[in-house]
């Protein structure tokens, strides 16, 4: 789950920040001013469709790509006065792995140290306790072309870390993977953000987000168009209700009298209530309940989740977007 602090605790120092990045690629303009705040040893998802600009913000924060405006720093560095610290300081994982499959994970991993430029027993001590801790030391004498798409992951990862990078920036990292990797990977974020690592994840996955971020910025057409953290990012979108279900025709009757604003469906003999599922709100309901004699078979409460966040925000007509932020 997302890490939390103490609401009196300091803010911890950010890093990554950006404001007003642009990108155009000719007349197509594909970020519209940026602007990101991730604090130290978080999860930050980045979060929206194909197209959106979300691997682009990866490029240009991974010094793969110049913006065209804005600026940014990452770990303390500026992207454009020192890209070499940016880069020292980072690891990167596409959403294409960059595993080479003519030859062993075991010389993908010394590969990467020589890149590194690690003396050849420190290179062979670290690709070893890599390739055990992401489980691979039983196949890293075997070519990666041999290996299932998540341990391909894994090692891409793996790779990664050589440099001992204090913030990974992991596109869309668990796409094309079943559901059984996907979980390893959450397994592998989650252990390398306790060890004080930041991560900046792109994800077309609503749970993904909902399950590792600390906080969630929405991207459409280039621009920001929500962030916060989950629960936040759901509290902006309307549709939370309470249903209740009767199983006697005279109850549900009595219950729809007694409850003038419910949406009553006679055939499911069910009524939809307005709310957002808090006690007060529960508490009203029953108390009306009560008073006309009635009880529901069936309660239920439906809030809104990050699938709709997405699709609200997202899928709407494509009118000019204003960021919408919620500040604890």
């Amino acid at each position: 789950m997302p890490t939390s602090r103490r609401p009196d605790s300091p803010p911890p120092p950010a890093a990554v920040t950006a404001v007003g990045l642009r990108k155009s690629y000719g007349d197509r303009t594909v970020l519209d001013g940026i602007d990101l705040r991730i604090p130290a040893g978080s999860v930050f998802a980045l979060l929206g469709p194909n197209g959106a600009g979300k691997t682009t913000t990866v490029k240009i924060l991974s010094t793969l790509v110049t913006a065209d405006g804005g600026h940014a720093q990452v770990a303390g560095h500026d992207l454009v006065d020192s890209p070499d610290g940016v880069r020292a300081a980072i690891g990167v994982t596409g959403q294409f792995s960059a595993v080479d499959g003519l030859i062993t994970g075991e010389e993908n991993m010394l590969l990467m140290a020589d890149l590194h430029h690690l003396p050849r027993r420190e290179g062979r001590r670290v690709a070893a306790e890599l390739l055990a801790r992401f489980d691979l030391a039983d196949v890293a004498k075997k070519p990666a072309s041999g290996y299932s798409g998540g341990m391909k992951r894994r090692l891409d990862i793996a790779m990664t870390l050589v440099g001992n990078p204090r913030i990974i920036f992991l596109d869309e990292p668990t796409t094309g993977l079943d559901p059984r990797s996907r979980h390893t990977m959450w397994g592998i974020v989650r252990e390398l953000v306790a060890q004080g690592v930041t991560v900046f994840l792109t994800t077309q996955y609503l749970d993904e987000a909902d399950e590792l971020a600390d906080r969630i910025a929405v991207i459409d057409g280039g621009r920001i168009v929500a962030e916060g953290t989950a629960e936040e990012l759901k509290r902006l979108v309307p549709g939370g209700h309470i249903r209740l279900r009767f199983t006697d025709p005279g109850a549900h009757r009595s219950a729809a009298a007694a409850l003038a604003d419910a949406e009553r469906d006679d055939a499911a003999l069910t009524l939809r209530i307005p709310g957002d599922g808090s006690q007060r709100r529960l508490r009203a309901i029953l108390d009306r309940l009560d008073a006309a004699g009635v009880e529901a078979d069936e309660l239920t409460v439906r809030t809104p989740d990050l699938d709709d966040v997405f699709f609200a925000l997202t899928g709407g007509p494509t009118e000019p977007h204003q960021t919408q932020e919620v500040v604890r």
